[in-house]
């Protein structure tokens, strides 16, 4: 059987024996707009819950837009300019407008990396295009505390703008159930003490921190309690299908539009199966995502649901860009040296987490739950003894080799990786998880 796998720019092909049984996992056939500019035109003249951009800019003399950063493939090339001419239209000046990248911890994104990111050479040309960064105390405000002692430190060019908007993807995220809207707030723009509080081992521990979870999400909880500190704020949310099209855009106040998007992601990326797997095979979603090992780490956890006790994990992630931060090196360094048991002790006691250990505490999850086998064409020997994980040398062996261990001749193939979430229906494993409510 023939199957291409997401990886890097473009698929990596996979042939497998055909006397497997293979599932392939994907979302169900989405629609794609036809019109994809009209229909961001369409959602700025409709908002959900507020008024539209251009009747909210009235009176305010600047504005900054939040956009994610180079690992979110977001559409900013359809959305950029109707932003900047719906403020302009209100009388803002170019000049006084701020196009954010909300970078969180990462790196910021540069030169002809940015021109990708930001997709249009207008908006580059007539605004002024910045990146976060997490660790200049100058840059932040200081807005107090949560009602859980999260401490909120957010950019002031955010903070201080007139008309505050965020736009974003709205995917599955392995911690704060969904991306995009609130989030793109924090993580996105917040100080290293705000994120290092809501990804300490408190919060990543917690059994809500979870792909498709928002209720009792402690990170869902402080991003609510964080974006409700800054007075209106307008969300553009887009979802994407299989092949990166866009399938559905809204606009309007941030909570209620974004819950509005997350309800189709969610209805698209929860794919359930009759049972589990004692070998699956996934990637890393393919370019941005897997262009360091960091972010790969999403598409281990995603379909953990379906994987068998001590089964087979099969990824494959180009690693372009190497393995990560020098932060996330450092937490790799310690979970080799100490194994997931006692790194997660070592994380327990700490009220801020080291910058990117958190992703490493979410690796912990694959590696107690079965065997992690990667297929990589971008690391070297040193930096694959770095991930914790096994090495395959294809991913069509490694998938012929698990199967023959297990005796089980059932394989389940994700494609997209961590863009889906399947879980298991099996009556003798439990019910089939329910969608949770959205609060």
């Amino acid at each position: 059987m023939h199957l291409e796998l997401n990886y890097g720019r473009g698929t990596g092909p996979v042939d497998l024996p055909p006397d497997l049984q293979v599932t392939v996992v994907r979302k169900p056939p989405m629609p794609v707009l036809p019109d994809p500019a009209a229909a961001v035109r369409a959602a700025l003249a409709a908002p959900v819950g507020m008024l539209p951009l251009s009747s909210l800019a009235r009176g305010h003399d600047s504005a900054c837009i939040l956009i994610c950063d180079i690992t979110r493939p977001v559409p900013n090339g359809l959305l950029l300019r109707p932003l900047v001419d719906s403020l302009v239209a209100a009388g803002i000046e170019k000049d006084r407008i701020t196009v954010l990248v909300a970078t969180g911890m990462h790196r910021p994104n540069l030169g002809a990396e940015l021109e990708e990111l930001i997709g249009d050479p207008w908006v580059l040309a007539n605004v002024r295009v910045l990146n976060h960064d997490a660790r200049c105390d100058a840059d932040h405000d200081d807005l107090g505390l949560t009602p859980h002692g999260t401490p909120v430190k957010l950019d002031r060019r955010f903070t201080r703008a007139g008309v505050k908007v965020v736009t974003g993807l709205v995917e599955p995220h392995f911690m704060a159930g969904f991306s995009g809207g609130r989030k793109v707030i924090a993580p996105g723009i917040a100080h290293r003490d705000t994120i290092a509080t809501f990804h300490s081992h408190r919060f990543m521990a917690h059994p809500c921190a979870d792909n498709l979870v928002l209720e009792g999400n402690p990170l869902h909880r402080e991003q609510l309690a964080i974006a409700g500190m800054l007075g209106p704020v307008f969300a553009v949310n887009t979802v994407l299908d299989e092949h990166r099209r866009l399938s559905f855009v809204n606009a309007g106040e941030l909570v209620q539009s974004h819950l509005a998007a997350v309800a189709v992601t969610e209805r698209c990326a929860r794919v359930v199966l009759p049972h589990r797997f004692a070998t699956v095979v996934t990637s890393a979603a393919g370019y941005p995502l897997d262009k360091t090992y960091y972010q790969t780490v999403k598409g281990m956890v995603a379909p953990l649901g379906i994987l068998q006790a001590g089964g087979t994990l099969i990824i494959a992630s180009e690693c372009s860009e190497g393995l990560g931060s020098r932060d996330f090196l450092l937490a790799q360094e310690r979970l080799v040296a100490l194994g997931p048991e006692a790194f997660l002790r070592s994380r327990e006691t700490k009220r801020f987490a080291d910058a990117d250990e958190w992703q490493t505490q979410m690796q912990t999850k694959p590696m107690r739950a079965g065997r992690v086998l990667l297929y990589t064409t971008g690391l070297d020997a040193e930096a694959r003894a770095l991930t914790g994980v096994g090495t395959a040398a294809s991913v069509a062996q490694a998938t012929v080799e698990s199967v023959a261990r297990s005796g089980d001749r059932r394989v389940a193939v994700v494609p997209e990786g961590p863009y889906v979430v399947p879980v298991c229906g099996d009556l003798d494993e439990g019910p089939v998880p329910r969608a949770p409510k959205l609060t």
